[in-house]
């Protein structure tokens, strides 16, 4: 990706486009943030959208068909699914949107200091290497095992597991940006290297950074209900779309309702962030634009 010029760097925000325009270029971004928004509405107003208690038990009403009572059906304890499901953004939306950002932000942090500092580099990039050997969900249930499951110990450990890749990304921007004229001739007008990197580094990590953090918050979705599928994420009273499914694995060939509508959410909201993120990266690209 180009992503700066031979005159001096791209100034923040110089040369992208509003998400408007974006949208009505490409379609497949306006249907992605759509479905996108439409699953944080779901999320933020669960309590209003016709739900009951997701964790209230109905033994009598167990594994019941989608119907008028039940939108979604229950499961085998008589819990409505369909309350299950609506509860279940929150927890997906929470910690896919709290790694994006935490990991972008440590991840940006140790790629521009691995990237410009040339002494700390290969200490850096031998840690990230270690981490990324070991695949994303292994790591994440391993560092979740070492606490007791909760949504800041999933958040936490999904963080550290995806931190490298975002290292890995910024630190390839900045290793070709600090070979610029522009960056030479500050340091040879004797500028600082923390306002270096403020001025003429840190705004043309911006763009690549942000299509990253799309991918990372779709990421860390899938992991999540990985994580809560396999019995090592949220604990199993909390209506999670990963435990929801789990719960339902015995019997879906015979109530297949139970696994079919916490999966259908998870594929739209990861498939939604992933548009968005594709379109945030044919934007962003320069050559993108000049051949548009």
């Amino acid at each position: 990706m180009s992503i700066s010029t031979e005159t001096g760097p791209i100034a923040a925000g110089a040369g992208t486009v509003s998400l408007w325009k974006i949208a009505s270029r490409r379609p497949t971004v306006a249907l992605g943030a759509t479905l996108f928004l439409a699953m944080v509405f779901i999320a933020v107003f669960a309590p209003f959208l016709g739900t009951t208690d997701p964790t209230a038990i109905f033994p009598t009403e167990r594994l019941q068909w989608p119907s008028a009572n039940h939108w979604f059906g229950t499961d085998m304890a008589g819990r409505d699914i369909y309350s299950r499901v609506i509860y279940g953004a929150r927890v997906s939306l929470t910690v896919g949107v709290c790694v994006a950002f935490m990991a972008s932000v440590l991840g940006l942090a140790i790629g521009i200091v691995s990237g410009f500092v040339r002494t700390l580099d290969g200490i850096l990039m031998r840690i990230t290497d270690g981490l990324m050997s070991i695949p994303s969900i292994l790591l994440a249930i391993a560092l979740v095992s070492l606490t007791q499951g909760s949504l800041i110990s999933v958040i936490a450990a999904i963080t550290v597991a995806e931190v490298p890749r975002v290292t890995r990304v910024i630190r390839g921007v900045v290793l070709s940006l600090r070979e610029q004229p522009y960056v030479d001739a500050a340091i040879s007008a004797g500028t600082t290297k923390p306002v270096i990197i403020l001025r003429h580094i840190l705004p043309n990590t911006l763009a690549p950074l942000t299509v990253q953090a799309t991918y990372l918050c779709a990421s860390a979705m899938i992991i999540e209900a990985v994580l809560s599928f396999v019995g090592a994420g949220m604990p199993p009273s909390t209506p999670s779309w990963g435990n929801i499914m789990a719960e339902g694995r015995a019997i879906w060939q015979v109530r297949l309702n139970i696994v079919l509508f916490p999966a259908l959410f998870l594929s739209v909201t990861v498939l939604a962030v992933n548009l968005l993120g594709d379109g945030l990266r044919d934007a962003l690209d320069p050559r993108s634009q000049r051949n548009a």
